[in-house]
């Protein structure tokens, strides 16, 4: 059952002062702008690739976490995840040096122990992490709320 997934980037001009786009095969992300500066000063009117990382790493790791609660025997109400990405110096260039991951969550029928527990494993488990593990510095802060 292997899936594939394709975006595309174009980029004009040098990279401090040249301007680029991304989208995907989808359309769900279509010509959105890049830039160095926005890269690294983050405006609010472009994304980045750390930003788009930082979306897939959230998405991944809400799926792989739910999944887990309900093999668990415990199905997820609502699960709000944030990840953020750190993005900086390293040696020479840059590099993404963390991701961080934080979700709060209404389930019913788990204590918190468990249920950080098993968001530590999620973390570790979702096919994202599994991609930036060795490179990437990754955290789980997880949260359990008892209303939604």
């Amino acid at each position: 059952m292997a899936t594939k997934s394709t975006a595309q980037a174009v980029w004009q001009g040098d990279l401090p002062g040249g301007r680029g786009s991304v989208s995907t095969a989808t359309g769900i992300l279509d010509g959105e702008e890049v830039t160095w500066s926005a890269r690294v000063e983050r405006t609010s009117d472009t994304t980045s690739p750390e930003e788009l990382l930082a979306a897939a790493h959230a998405a991944c790791f809400a799926m792989t976490f739910s999944h887990a609660l309900a093999q668990n025997g415990s199905t997820a109400e609502r699960l709000e995840v944030v990840a953020t990405t750190t993005f900086d110096r390293a040696g020479e260039g840059y590099r993404v040096t963390s991701s961080a991951l934080a979700v709060r969550g209404v389930v019913p029928g788990i204590d918190e122990a468990r249920f950080t527990e098993l968001a530590g494993e999620a973390g570790e488990g979702c096919p994202i992490s599994q991609a930036l593990t060795g490179n990437v510095e990754i955290t789980v802060d997880a949260y359990l709320s008892t209303a939604s």
